[in-house]
C-alpha cells in the first residue's frame, strides 16, 4: 500500500488569543494533486507557511516521506523536497530566462558560491536548463531579460524555477493570480499536463475556483482557521457548509489572511 508523502495532523498555529489555523490534519499521496481553498482570513497563508518552514506552528507536526520536518528553517526543507512558489514573482529580473533556471540549478547542484560563472560553462545544467523551460513552453523565451516577458510567463518562468529543485512536493501559491483569461487557461493547462505525468505531487491554493476544479484531485476547505471540508470536487461542489461559507465571502473581503 502506498504511503503518504506527507502527513499533516493537528497543526496549530496561534497568535496571541487568536487561532489562525486550528487542528488540521491532512494526507497527501504521492502524484496527487490538493487544493486549499477558503475566504480571505481563512488561514490558508499561514498553513502554507508552516508547512514550507516560514512559521512554526503552535502544536502539531508535518511529516515528509516519514521524516518529521516540523519547524525546519525553510532551505532545509527544500533540500528535503518542498518547494514553493509565491504569490508575487520571485524571480531575477536583470538576468535571461534562462540564466535564472541556471542559477537554481547550479545552487541545487552545490555550486551556489560561483553561480553565474559555473551555469556559463556548465552544458549540463545549460541542457537541464532548456529542458524545463522548454517542459513550460517558455524556451522561446530563453534568451529574453526576466524584467520584459508578460506578467503570466514570469509566473511559469518561477514554475520552472521551482521545478529546478527536483521536489517531492510542490506547493504554489495562487499561481493563476493576476492572470488574464487566456493567461490563465494556459497555465492550468501546463499544470494539470505536469501533474499527469506522473512526476509531481502539488499542493495549491487558489481562488479561481474553475482552476480548482480543473486541477485538483482533492480539495481542503478552510474556513475562519479550521478544516471545514475535505472530499473530491464534485463532493466539495455539493457540499450546503461549503456553499454557505463562499456565500459569506464577499462579507470577509476586507479581512487580512492570516
Amino acid at each position: 500500500m502506498t504511503s503518504p508523502i506527507l502527513t499533516i495532523s493537528n497543526l496549530t498555529k496561534r497568535f496571541g488569543g487568536n487561532t489562525a489555523v486550528s487542528a488540521i490534519n491532512l494526507e497527501v499521496m504521492p502524484r496527487e494533486t490538493i487544493a486549499i481553498i477558503g475566504p480571505n482570513g481563512a488561514g490558508k497563508t499561514t498553513f502554507y507557511n508552516m508547512v514550507s518552514g516560514r512559521m512554526l506552528p503552535t502544536e502539531g507536526s508535518i511529516i515528509l516521506d516519514n521524516q518529521d520536518i516540523t519547524g525546519l528553517p525553510p532551505h532545509k526543507i527544500s533540500r528535503l523536497g518542498v518547494s514553493r512558489s509565491f504569490q508575487i514573482n520571485n524571480i531575477f529580473p536583470e538576468m535571461t530566462v534562462q540564466e535564472n533556471v541556471e542559477v537554481v540549478l547550479s545552487a541545487y547542484h552545490g555550486h551556489s558560491r560561483k553561480l553565474f560563472n559555473i551555469a556559463s560553462r556548465n552544458t549540463a545544467v545549460q541542457e537541464e536548463a532548456k529542458e524545463l523551460l522548454t517542459r513550460l513552453s517558455i524556451n522561446g523565451l530563453a534568451d529574453r531579460r526576466a524584467e520584459v516577458i508578460s506578467y503570466g510567463d514570469k509566473r511559469l518562468l518561477e514554475i520552472a524555477m521551482v521545478l529546478a529543485t527536483r521536489p517531492k512536493l510542490v506547493l504554489l501559491d495562487e499561481p493563476t493570480a493576476g492572470m488574464t483569461p487566456d493567461e490563465t487557461r494556459r497555465t492550468t493547462a501546463l499544470i494539470r499536463k505536469l501533474a499527469s505525468g506522473g512526476e509531481y505531487t502539488f499542493l495549491i491554493t487558489e481562488h479561481d475556483m474553475e482552476v480548482v476544479f480543473n486541477l485538483a484531485d482533492r480539495i481542503l476547505v478552510m474556513h475562519r482557521g479550521e478544516k471545514l471540508f475535505a472530499g473530491t470536487p464534485e463532493e466539495v461542489k455539493n457540499h450546503p457548509e461549503v456553499r454557505t461559507a463562499y456565500l459569506g465571502e464577499e462579507d470577509e473581503e476586507q479581512e487580512t489572511e492570516t
